[in-house]
């Protein structure tokens, strides 16, 4: 018995940090919205962790830039498809409060499944199919006859998590392999080069004030670098099943964060939505990795 409690116990600290952590992307997008426009704050969050894991990366003689090379057109793929989630994602916290976000991007579970089947050939039980089902009534519910400005918030949430989920299907397919401080690297500098070309070409490229740099540093750095490690790090330590359940309960924190910070609470239609999409992606992972571990397909969750 003492063999079996020992590993769990030990793994509470992480699966605790990883909640924090992940379930702050809406919320430090939304702490940045008065300081600085979502159109270049995504950019200059992505271009300070950059700088960070590339120093990193630098400092432990890892660092190597034939990697970038041999893989040049995986990295553009997959630096375009993060640089335009991660902009969705700054750009809709103008229009939807963080926790019904938070709620609406576990649909990127959704979207990995159906890329999974499509293209990555992978089958569905009828326990998935219920599951997905769902979920999907879970997302009418919340955007059904909603108003203009969370409508369209709730669009470019569900858009940036297909985004994602795209992204996890190619790296699930093509970049397994690849030394993961060289792929981390090189995907953060794609995308930030991406964001970067955005910025330029909507005219929106300014330097940011004094008040946002505090907000910037702590995204780039929570957000990105310490998100992204802890996630790999759970993900190498526990069961598939359990490490995306774990991630499920992200949107309670979120809205709790939402509710100290900002005041705001998602309505009864959103709640009654989001429970209904949380309880079908819980459904999915555990049918799914339970069934085939090797196979599954999980998206991280919607950062840089």
């Amino acid at each position: 018995m003492t063999i079996m409690i020992r590993p769990r116990l030990q793994t509470l600290p992480l699966l605790a940090a990883l909640l924090v952590v992940d379930s702050l992307h809406f919320v430090l997008a939304r702490l940045l919205l008065p300081h600085i426009s979502p159109g270049i704050s995504a950019m200059y969050v992505l271009l300070i962790a950059t700088l960070e894991i590339g120093l990193f990366a630098v400092l432990t003689r890892r660092l190597r830039w034939q990697n970038l090379r041999d893989n040049l057109g995986f990295f553009l793929v997959v630096g375009l498809l993060i640089a335009v989630s991660t902009n969705i994602n700054y750009e809709a916290v103008a229009y939807i409060d963080p926790g019904t976000a938070t709620l609406l991007a576990q649909t990127g579970t959704i979207w990995a499944l159906l890329l999974g089947v499509f293209w990555l050939r992978e089958k569905l039980n009828p326990a998935q199919l219920a599951g997905a089902a769902l979920a999907i009534l879970g997302v009418l519910i919340m955007t059904y006859q909603a108003g203009d400005y969370l409508r369209l918030g709730s669009f470019l949430v569900l858009g940036s998590a297909f985004m994602y989920a795209l992204h996890a299907a190619i790296v699930k397919r093509h970049g397994g392999e690849m030394d993961f401080t060289n792929f981390f690297f090189f995907r953060v500098l794609t995308t930030t080069l991406f964001l970067l070309t955005f910025s330029i070409a909507r005219g929106q490229l300014a330097w940011p004030g004094p008040s946002a740099w505090p907000f910037l540093l702590l995204a780039a750095t929570s957000d990105v670098v310490i998100s992204r490690a802890l996630y790999y790090l759970a993900l190498r330590r526990l069961p598939l099943s359990l490490h995306t359940i774990v991630l499920t309960l992200s949107p309670v924190a979120t809205i709790l964060w939402a509710l100290l910070l900002f005041e705001t609470f998602p309505g009864p239609r959103q709640l009654l939505g989001g429970l209904l999409v949380l309880a079908g992606v819980s459904f999915i992972s555990f049918h799914r990795t339970r069934a085939r571990p090797a196979d599954a397909l999980t998206p991280a969750p919607p950062a840089g």
